[in-house]
């Protein structure tokens, strides 16, 4: 993207350099990396991260100003999922962006559900251990410090409880491949992750056992995916819709009322035109569109292009679950020893304020892992960014 910084760091790059970025990882989480780490970071100027990131919260804002969208969005949420006391407002805001052939930024995807906020920090130390980067270039957008970063974190996650009192709940998440961005929560800001099947219910209040003694829950940073949840067939010590006497860093009915559900609603220069399956009606040209499931995790279910077979063979009862959306020709715009890139930029939000970035880096036709099997240069990757 600065044509001069991704020269220079082509030039310099070795397999050593690399090495040593993975280990360096290892040695901070007791173990290497779960999936795959790109060999290069990103460079961005200033001017198209801050646009992505005013983007983004233009489309929060417009759909929180919207009585139809918030009728309509209120409707998706499950009932065996509606948790009470919603939240007005999301807390935890991702806006995935590409970028086309003019180099403007494109909406792929946007959710009310945290992401690796702790993980992607270490990270961008790791290639700036790894490849000797200056202090010119800034890992952060909206010109926070690291300090800045974890104070904002603490008070979202943890306001004013004792951080023993919070948790980020997880299906199993010692098994997950996100467990390096658990234990980084907890090496930050002491939030522990617990398996959301070990809660303890007694009346309406949680606990969980800590150190083999039984605390209380005051706050739950949640990452538990419903999809995970049901597809797992997890049984729960609590139910969802209980009036607990707990607070929620991030309503979880956010997770559902901005999805890709919202896209439809957007009006904006930098969001594709999309609708709902069931109401497109005859489409003419369907590869020029994506189909999407409203509610999957990690592109399950996307195909990019589909036929009018593929359309068709979405049930009747199933069509209102998948949105059809403008297909968007996302340009490989990241020049490395083993091709061009395609790079997706997800902004991340504390409520509408940009606070930090995930990269992916692929080659293939969609971002996740399963499209980009047996490449070099591909993969998870970190910002940085030069005014």
């Amino acid at each position: 993207m600065i044509p001069v910084l991704r020269q220079r760091f082509n030039a310099s790059w070795t397999p050593a350099k690399y090495a040593h970025l993975l280990s360096w990882l290892e040695q901070q989480c007791g173990e290497g990396p779960q999936f795959r780490h790109c060999e290069t970071p990103c460079f961005f100027p200033a001017e198209l991260i801050d646009r992505m990131s005013q983007y983004g919260a233009e489309m929060v804002q417009q759909l929180l100003a919207s009585p139809r969208y918030m009728e309509e969005s209120e409707r998706t949420i499950p009932e065996k999922w509606r948790v009470p006391n919603e939240a007005p407002a999301p807390l935890f805001v991702q806006a995935d962006f590409g970028v086309d052939a003019n180099l403007d930024p494109k909406l792929v995807e946007i959710q009310g559900f945290p992401s690796l906020y702790f993980y992607q920090p270490l990270l961008a130390d790791a290639y700036r251990e790894a490849y000797g980067l200056g202090p010119e270039l800034a890992p952060l957008p909206d010109g926070l410090n690291i300090a800045e970063y974890y104070g904002i974190m603490r008070d979202a996650i943890i306001g004013r409880h004792d951080p023993k009192t919070v948790v980020l709940t997880e299906v199993d998440p010692a098994g997950q491949k996100t467990r390096h961005d658990f234990l980084m929560t907890e090496r930050e800001i002491g939030v522990r992750a617990v398996d959301i099947r070990g809660l303890i219910k007694r009346g309406n209040r949680l606990f969980y056992m800590r150190d083999g003694r039984e605390t209380p829950v005051h706050r739950i940073y949640n990452r538990a995916i419903v999809d995970e949840m049901e597809r797992r067939s997890v049984e729960l010590p609590f139910d969802f819709r209980d009036d607990l006497n707990v607070e929620w860093a991030g309503h979880p009915n956010w997770f559902f009322r901005l999805s890709k559900f919202s896209l439809p609603y957007l009006t904006h220069m930098a969001v594709p035109g999309a609708q709902f399956l069931d109401r497109a009606g005859m489409v003419e040209h369907p590869e020029r569109y994506v189909l999407k499931p409203l509610y999957s995790f990690a592109g399950a279910g996307v195909i990019v292009g589909p036929t009018a077979e593929q359309l068709a063979a979405v049930p009747a009862e199933q069509r209102s679950g998948y949105l059809l959306q403008e297909r968007i020709d996302f340009q490989p715009v990241v020049e490395t020893p083993a091709g061009a890139d395609k790079v997706e930029v997800r902004i991340m939000y504390v409520g509408v304020r940009p606070v930090n970035t995930i990269i992916r880096m692929g080659r293939g036709a969609q971002m996740g892992v399963d499209f980009n099997k047996g490449m070099d240069w591909v993969g998870a990757s970190a910002g940085f960014i030069a005014s």
